[in-house]
Formats: structure tokens, sequence, C-alpha cells
């Protein structure tokens, strides 16, 4: 059996993945396909990663030991409880269980096993429920989850706008349309297009704009081991 190194699991470093950096795995048990942006152990431990349903996948049920997270980023995806179309964002504690599928193929981002013990709120919220505000530099935002110190929040920026981040630094974002670019002294370092990730225990103090209308999903303060 070929030995098992953890992906870029070291979160006291920065790390970013691009869609060039793409690494498309066949899951065991079902027409699935993921492509891992950290993970822990081969089928168990913490992992977050793009996963890709193909139509008319079946997904064996299963229970979340620590939980499951989920935004759908294109097509429906579908478990015992409904139907979740594109911008659904999903959250199902420690000791929750399903039985996953999709009619017609979706697209998901997904975060396995990294709740916090004490967070047992569970989540089903369709995009047309999201609160959405718009902060005084214009920045559009909704804050889709918070507990302790996480916070989870989808964020609008038009062009040539900063990415305006609150406290705490520590997080993580993964592009879902759009560009980011960042100056880093006198280079500018390669812009994060769609389906980028990264992580950073110092995200907050990065200097990211917009360089075309972006949306991201952002996560902070969840970084824990």
């Amino acid at each position: 059996m070929a030995s098992f190194a953890p992906l870029n699991m070291a979160r006291d470093q920065a790390i970013c993945v691009r869609p060039d950096d793409q690494q498309w795995q066949d899951a065991p048990q079902a027409p699935v396909r993921r492509w891992p942006l950290e993970r822990e152990a081969p089928e168990s431990g913490q992992v977050t990663s793009l996963v890709e349903y193909l139509p008319g996948t079946h997904f064996p049920a299963h229970l979340h030991p620590k939980g499951e997270e989920i935004l759908v980023l294109s097509g429906v995806f579908s478990d015992d409880g409904g139907d979740y179309p594109a911008g659904s964002y999903l959250r199902s504690p420690a000791g929750s269980r399903h039985a996953p599928y999709s009619a017609a193929g979706c697209l998901l981002f997904v975060k396995l096993n990294q709740f916090a013990e004490a967070d047992q709120q569970a989540l089903r919220l369709p995009p047309d429920a999201f609160c959405w505000q718009t902060t005084a530099s214009g920045q559009r935002q909704c804050l889709l989850h918070t507990h302790g110190q996480e916070q989870t929040w989808l964020i609008e920026c038009a062009a040539g706008a900063r990415l305006m981040m609150p406290p705490p630094v520590s997080g993580e974002l993964l592009v879902l349309g759009g560009s980011l670019s960042e100056q880093a002294g006198s280079a500018v370092v390669q812009p994060l297009s769609q389906y980028s990730w990264l992580r950073d225990p110092a995200l907050g103090l990065r200097m990211l704009c917009a360089s075309a209308p972006t949306q991201v999903l952002l996560k902070l303060g969840a970084l824990r081991l």
C-alpha cells in the first residue's frame, strides 16, 4: 500500500492553490471527482476540497463525525432534506448523516470534520435567504455563519476595490467569480482567478484588490487542527 503524506496541513504557513494546480481524483464509492486543497488522511480526518458530482450520482449514506460544510458552486445538490441550487450554503453538525445525490450534476466546495466541538448549528440556506449588507466602502457582504471567533462570509467587490476583511486575521478564501490581485512590495503577485484558494494565518493583513467584479467565500478565525 502506498504511503500517504498529509496535504497542505501546516496551517501556520500560507498556501495558495490555483486552477492550474488542479489534481482531480476519483472517489472510491461513486462517480464523484474530488480536487483536494488540504487533507489530513486518505479517507478520514479534516479535508477541504472541490467536489464534482456527475449527473445521476447517488452517494452512499454516511456520517459526519465532526461536521460537514458545503457551498454549492454550480448545478443542484440534493440529499434527504431537499434540493439545493447553486449558491446554497449548508452546515451539517457532528453526528449528522445524509445520503447525497445530484440528478443534473453539481460542483461543491466542501469542508469535512472541521466544526468546533460546541458548534451544533445545522443550516440549509438558499441564496434568496441571504442577508446582504453594503459597507461604507461600497463592499457587499453577507455573514453566513458565526461561532466564537469563527466567521463565514460571502463578499462582493467592485472592480478596483480592496477586499476589506474584518478581524480575526487568520483564515482562508475561495474566489467564486472574478479575480483578485495583490501588490507585494514592488512585485505583483499572480492574480487569483475563479476557484483559487488562499489560506493564511495572516490573511487579513494582505492587500487584495478586485481586478474585476469579484465574489469570494471568506472564512476567518477557523484554522484549527
